[in-house]
């Protein structure tokens, strides 16, 4: 991966948790699909006693390497989660939840890990504008469906927490950014990047916003 474009996405990720309100103190958190662990370290730093989960032995060992983080490992295989009932205030997940076959187990679960009142904050494409961008980035009418196999739109993500007992709202977060505006030359070359400024994502809707950045609390 690009770290350059890495680092870009991160600082979205961070402006999303710290735009939701729900880290002026400190909170015991868990970061479902950590990567190479730099939002554990970069939480830490900020005074919050935070784990990770990953699946990846490369990137949990980047962790360990770069940043001292010893990250949880779980299956991808099973929706549990190795933690106890009600141990975390926060829950958050990027680019993980289009991943996950059963959501509905595991919010169950990330409901159970989380204490009263607790949030999962999750960053997550939203299908109607996701979809389109990987038929064109695969050629392909299906291929997306072997990694995005989870996908929902505006009403359905609120519809999946509303059902489990989370009330939710959405974070405003600007989507245009370099690693935004890269990853469409990447795969759509110079006419993608142009359609981009035309169409200006930025502006649109919430139910048309290319990517969801939800934060869901737990009622009860």
């Amino acid at each position: 991966m690009d770290m350059k474009l890495h680092r870009g996405n991160f600082e979205s990720n961070l402006l999303f948790l710290k735009k939701s309100g729900l880290l002026d103190t400190p909170k015991r958190i868990l970061e479902i699909g950590s990567g190479r662990g730099a939002l554990v370290s970069k939480l830490r730093e900020m005074g919050h006693d935070a784990v990770g989960t990953e699946v990846n032995p490369e990137y949990m060992a980047y962790a360990k390497d770069e940043y001292g983080v010893d990250l949880v490992t779980i299956s991808t295989a099973t929706t549990a989660l190795p933690f106890e009932d009600r141990e975390f205030d926060l829950v958050v997940s990027f680019d993980v939840f289009e991943h996950i076959p059963k959501t509905k187990e595991h919010v169950a679960e990330v409901k159970r890990v989380l204490r009263e009142k607790g949030s999962y904050l999750v960053c997550t494409p939203n299908k109607w504008t996701n979809i389109p961008f990987e038929i064109l980035k695969e050629k392909s009418l299906t291929k997306y469906k072997e990694y995005h196999c989870a996908l929902h739109n505006y009403w359905q993500i609120q519809e999946r927490f509303h059902k489990a007992g989370f009330s939710t709202r959405f974070v405003e977060v600007p989507l245009v950014t370099p690693y935004f505006v890269e990853k469409i030359r990447k795969y759509l070359g110079a006419p993608g990047v142009l359609l981009v400024k035309i169409l200006r994502p930025d502006s649109w809707p919430q139910w048309i916003k290319t990517n969801f950045y939800l934060v869901a609390t737990k009622k009860d």
